[in-house]
């Protein structure tokens, strides 16, 4: 699957995307930002408080609890404001 991140996730994580084979595990937006926040300590850094966290699955904006099955790609980037 394929992981898209933006403005200070993308800088902690230290990349704007990547391909990722998920564990089955893995069934919701907040699974995997919980297990992406365990993929080690820039990660953490960027995943540390997830009520943040907003996403994207196939450009659509979505909840937490959505499902992943099936999405060719999820966009993940924190609250944004307009101006």
């Amino acid at each position: 699957m394929k992981i898209l991140y933006f403005a200070w996730i993308r800088e902690r994580v230290g990349k704007a995307e990547e391909e990722i084979e998920l564990p089955a595990s893995v069934q919701t937006v907040g699974d995997l930002v919980q297990w992406l926040g365990g993929r080690g300590e820039q990660y953490a850094h960027a995943f540390e408080n997830r009520q943040v966290v907003r996403a994207a699955i196939d450009r659509i904006h979505v909840r937490p609890e959505a499902k992943i099955t099936g999405a060719r790609e999820i966009a993940l980037f924190p609250p944004m404001t307009g101006g």
